[in-house]
């Protein structure tokens, strides 16, 4: 009688704990849901906060844009201009910038086609003393002094020849556009008898190359202008070698004509 009492009381012992794990772990399992359900309770909140601030900002956009266009309508009454003819003067404005991002394009694509010619017909020691560039719409082409000039002097030698004789053909082919030579210098002082200074060192050599473009290459005069900024339109510092005879240069710089642009302005529609 003993061993069946104690018998059925081990078994429901063993049954008491059973269910007490089970419900430990069913616990656990809604704890765990419950707090899942809470984190998207909140990410929801936060979510539901966000959309009403948007709402809110564009309810005062819409209010803003509201009282802008009553004002826009306001003013064209009163100056007695029509919504049509507003509309008109909108798209005649449009039209206009087209017609001038396709000019600046095909000023793009030009200066483009001029660039690779030029530098197509360079050899390659010659590359090395020549930089060709496009820079907003202008063609800059950087000439190495030492391959222009004779030493310390104005004068063209004869190694340039060649060069400029390229450099015509390209100016000569592209007669639409004007041709700027500049002469610029580093910053040593020039001692030589008949040039006072720097300035007058990088005028007389611009002045040269446009002497020798229309003498020997009848490169049109009327296109040409010479110029010289001496020492104040460095490329880099004067305080080293390198630095000095990147700033020895003539920059040959080649631009729609003036009075293109000029034809383009007064395309504009006019303001009514």
């Amino acid at each position: 009688m003993l061993s069946i009492m104690a018998a059925g009381l081990l078994m429901s012992s063993c049954a008491s704990k059973k269910d007490l794990l089970n419900c430990q772990a069913e616990n656990r399992t809604l704890t765990s849901n419950f707090q899942d359900v809470k984190e998207q309770l909140a990410a929801s909140n936060a979510r539901v906060t966000s959309l009403e601030e948007q709402l809110a900002q564009a309810k005062t956009a819409y209010a803003r844009l509201q009282r802008s266009l009553d004002k826009s309508l306001t003013n064209a009454s009163q100056n007695n201009v029509s919504i049509e003819k507003l509309v008109d003067q909108i798209n005649e404005s449009n039209q206009y910038i087209r017609h001038l991002v396709d000019v600046k394009s095909k000023s793009d694509s030009l200066n483009l086609v001029l660039t690779n010619n030029l530098t197509r017909s360079l050899s390659k020691e010659e590359l090395k003393e020549v930089d060709v560039q496009v820079l907003k719409g202008v063609v800059y082409i950087s000439l190495a002094d030492n391959m222009l000039y004779k030493s310390g002097s104005y004068e063209i030698n004869n190694r340039a020849e060649q060069t400029l004789s390229k450099i015509a053909k390209i100016i000569v082919d592209y007669s639409d556009y004007d041709v700027l030579v500049e002469g610029n210098t580093d910053n040593v002082p020039i001692t030589r008898e008949n040039i006072r200074n720097n300035w007058d060192l990088s005028c007389l050599r611009a002045s040269s190359v446009v002497q020798y473009l229309q003498n020997r290459f009848n490169v049109d005069p009327k296109r040409l202008t010479a110029g010289g900024r001496g020492e104040y339109n460095p490329l880099t510092t004067n305080d080293t070698e390198v630095g000095k005879q990147r700033n020895r240069r003539t920059q040959i710089i080649i631009t729609p004509k003036l009075d293109q642009f000029m034809e383009l302005i007064e395309k504009a529609p006019e303001n009514e």
